[in-house]
């Protein structure tokens, strides 16, 4: 037996458990790197509502079309009503899975526990980007939001998939949603199920069951595909794809808002001086970086936030030039001895985490060590989990942090560099302040003009370039397989968004 067929069979074993019947007809099972966190994932705690939206459980007042366009989905429009007041008007016969009709009230009580600490749903992140100072349900069908500033981000914060249009919870119904499809059960960290909702409003869904398993190595999910016991793979590995599709699979590939970039340590250590920051962006051959870590598929080389096409892309091209990196580490005082440099008498010294939990991550880090040690920087890799790489990086003890985020997950270009690098910013590990920064995305959200927030953020694009407030490396395609003949299923840009009533295996 060769190494990959007993692979293979330790894949079998290890899934057998919860797949037992993700082969049935009429069932797609779907394995990815991310799962569940209680027995019953209230979409609207954590990232809980991403598998939620997903599976076609929960829907959203607002969605993202696949050209990243806002339309009403639940709701049937939204209105500006003064500054700080929206009005969200329901479609008619929306109903929960139990039934019953959508009413505003409905609406109001599921989106006011976000803000409600120790409630269920709550979520501060969430809860943030709202910024309600008011909610309330003026007759059945009119939610008016009342936000505490002017914020032209709000249409586009209802398309967040954890403010899902939720009703009361019951027993056979213990997420109450509105999708095509019903919540059955979770396994913390290992399985998400959900079956088919037959009076979906839309019309009948395509599956009979969607099955969603956890693998944390995107290779043991190519492994589970291959022994025939997942469907899907969301997020496969690049370096496989093309031959995976010659054996007989079926690919998805198309670009996405997500980045994958290097939060620095602005606040300690050597990365703590621009000329240095600047440097180690020069000495990154990003090209290079895509060849090798996605052997060619589904990235391109990212020079700012955004990626081209997307809307809010400023003009800033991804710079190679070694040779001008190591005129600003000279700059910024360093001495060449040897080959290598020293920085206040002694060797400059840099140490890059990340996780394994997407597969180009700690080829893209080991790639980034080669570049710098070519100019004579010495670099560390250390691959962990995702939250110890995140407090190595809070806690001084890291200098770079690879990770790969969508930048415009709801839509809106504001809210992720809102917390990466806004100086008190809920994911701001790095510790990155910027007084014009801050002031600039505090008008970009205070902003209704299009043409005028689209100079704010090409500004705030330029500010980080110049200053290194984080490294972009690549834009990358989401990669995914499934087996032959399903249809009704296109990769997102938003990456939220999978299944809908029309997803289908046809013969």
């Amino acid at each position: 037996m060769s190494i990959l067929s007993r692979l293979a069979l330790a894949v079998v074993l290890i899934f057998g458990a919860t797949l037992s019947a993700a082969a049935q007809q009429n069932s797609l099972s779907i394995a990815v790197t991310f799962g569940p966190n209680a027995e019953v994932p209230d979409p609207r705690a954590g990232y809980n509502g991403w598998l939620s939206n997903q599976t076609g459980v929960t829907e959203t007042l607002m969605g993202i079309d696949y050209d990243l366009n806002l339309y009403p989905r639940v709701a049937k429009k939204i209105e500006q009503a003064a500054p700080t007041i929206w009005r969200v008007t329901l479609r008619e016969g929306v109903k929960f899975h139990d039934g019953t009709p959508v009413t505003a009230q409905a609406v109001v009580d599921a989106i006011s526990a976000i803000s409600e600490e120790g409630h269920a749903g709550h979520n501060a992140r969430v809860a943030k980007l709202l910024d309600l100072k008011g909610i309330s349900a003026e007759g059945d069908a009119v939610i008016v939001f009342e936000t505490n500033s002017p914020n032209a981000a709000f249409p586009w914060t209802l398309s967040e998939p954890a403010i899902a249009v939720l009703g009361p919870a019951s027993e056979r119904f213990p997420i109450n949603a509105t999708g095509p499809y019903v919540f059955k059960e979770a396994v913390p960290e290992q399985l998400y199920r959900a079956e088919a909702n037959y009076d979906y409003r839309l019309g009948s869904p395509g599956l009979k069951e969607v099955r969603v398993v956890v693998s944390g190595n995107p290779a043991t999910a190519a492994l589970a595909f291959e022994a025939g016991e997942v469907d899907m793979v969301i997020n496969y590995p690049e370096a496989d794809f093309k031959r995976i599709q010659q054996a007989g699979a079926q690919g998805f590939s198309a670009p996405t808002a997500r980045l994958y970039f290097y939060t620095v340590n602005a606040a300690s250590g050597p990365m703590a001086s621009p000329l240095i920051r600047q440097a180690v962006s020069l000495a990154i051959d990003r090209k290079g970086v895509v060849d090798a870590a996605l052997s060619g598929v589904g990235g391109v080389p990212a020079g700012t936030i955004y990626p081209d096409g997307k809307g809010w892309a400023a003009d800033i091209p991804a710079t190679y030039d070694p040779a001008k990196a190591e005129e600003l580490l000279a700059q910024a005082g360093a001495i060449k001895e040897g080959g290598s440099w020293v920085l206040d008498g002694k060797p400059l010294e840099l140490d890059i985490v990340t996780y394994s939990g997407r597969a180009a991550l700690p080829p893209t880090a080991e790639l980034t060590q080669a570049f710098l040690q070519a100019i004579g920087i010495k670099a560390n890799v250390r691959v962990g989990e995702y939250g110890a790489s995140n407090d190595a990086i809070a806690a001084g003890e890291a200098d770079m942090f690879l990770q790969a985020w969508v930048t415009t997950p709801q839509g809106d270009p504001g809210a992720v560099l809102e917390a990466l690098l806004k100086s008190d910013g809920g994911s701001n590990a790095g510790k990155y302040s910027n007084a014009e920064l801050d002031r600039l995305l505090a008008d970009g959200r205070a902003t209704f003009d299009t043409e005028a927030r689209k100079t704010i953020y090409d500004r705030v694009q330029q500010i980080i370039a110049s200053d290194a407030a984080l490294i972009p490396v690549f834009h990358v395609a989401q990669v995914n397989v499934a087996k032959a003949g399903l249809a009704g299923y296109a990769v997102h840009p938003t990456e939220t968004y999978w299944i809908t009533h029309e997803t289908t295996f046809k013969e």
